[in-house]
């Protein structure tokens, strides 16, 4: 079934099993401050439209809105219901993020093609590097979450108690982080492992979840034409996609300008992805995040970012 730019889209999930994987580099904290107690607009403000300077660039094809009541699922390794894309289209994704440098990068390169992307945040990377994050929004781009700290949902040692915090958090420290202003209403799960209560809850949180059509493994990649290679190969194969990268990753940053333009001389054309409303945090999340950015800690920084060499 396909669906015209601005339709909104109804929920229907099924459900199967996946498969991709999370580098576990240990992150570096920075002192990043609560947010003022002031409050805070409901949505993002809209940025600033700019001409695109590139004329030759991918640049995007057309806008789609999503309702998300009730849950609807995206992405065909799980969810088969809403075809929206037409032939050569994609949609690029980014998870893991906001990370130093690779997350700049990414950024860097979609401006340079003007187009744009939906970045899954982790919501400890989103406290960690704050100010990372709100120019990802500043630039135009669609935030989604993807848990508080990467836990895979299908572990059975998590309590459902347990489960709903790691989603909940997430939304709760993305928002923070963005200076109270509320992400989308977008969820990846780790891993792509869907636990079917989890599916149901989402669905009563009234948030879309987003699998993929295609992986590009590039959690797997030796360098960034694996990257390349691995990703043209599948979408030339389906034709269109949902595309799963991670802006946490240095090979995909390194990758994304040659595999902008692969894209573009392919005839492929880009879809963004936005929320018809906002995701509606929960008080006792948001309260939780508050405090522990509240509480004094000791620096995780490594070594050669703290103490630097400079005269022998």
């Amino acid at each position: 079934m396909r669906i015209a730019a601005g339709l909104i889209f109804a929920s229907a999930i099924s459900l199967c099993a996946s498969g991709a994987a999370w580098s576990q580099t240990p992150p570096a904290k920075t002192d990043a401050k609560p947010a003022a107690a002031a409050p805070a607009p409901a949505t993002a403000p809209a940025p600033a439209k700019q001409a695109c300077a590139n004329p030759d660039a991918l640049g995007i094809s057309r806008v789609v809105e999503v309702d998300t009541t009730g849950g609807p699922g995206f992405g065909f390794e799980h969810f088969k219901q809403l075809d929206f894309l037409r032939d050569k289209e994609v949609v690029l994704t980014f998870d893991d993020g906001p990370w130093p440098e690779n997350t700049a990068s990414v950024l860097k390169t979609l401006a340079n093609e003007c187009t744009t992307g939906i970045f899954f945040s982790i919501g400890k990377h989103a406290t960690y590097y704050p100010e990372i994050l709100k120019q990802v929004l500043a630039a135009g781009h669609t935030i989604g979450t993807h848990t508080w700290s990467h836990a895979t949902l299908t572990n059975k040692k998590l309590t459902e108690d347990q489960r709903k915090e790691e989603i909940e958090k997430g939304f709760s420290a993305v928002k923070w982080a963005l200076g109270g202003v509320s992400p989308a209403p977008f969820f990846r799960f780790p891993a792509l492992q869907h636990p079917p209560e989890m599916v149901t809850y989402l669905g009563t949180r009234n948030i879309a979840i987003f699998s993929c059509d295609l992986d590009s493994f590039d959690f797997k990649a030796k360098n960034a034409q694996q990257v390349i290679d691995v990703t043209m190969k599948k979408l030339d194969k389906l034709g269109k996609g949902i595309i799963l990268m991670h802006d946490f990753h240095k090979h995909t940053a390194e990758a994304l300008p040659a595999l902008l333009r692969k894209l573009k001389e392919g005839g492929y054309k880009v879809v963004q992805m936005k929320a018809k409303a906002p995701v509606q945090t929960l008080p006792q999340y948001d309260e939780e995040i508050l405090k522990d950015a509240a509480l004094p800690t000791v620096s995780s920084r490594p070594v050669s970012s703290v103490v630097q060499t400079i005269s022998e």
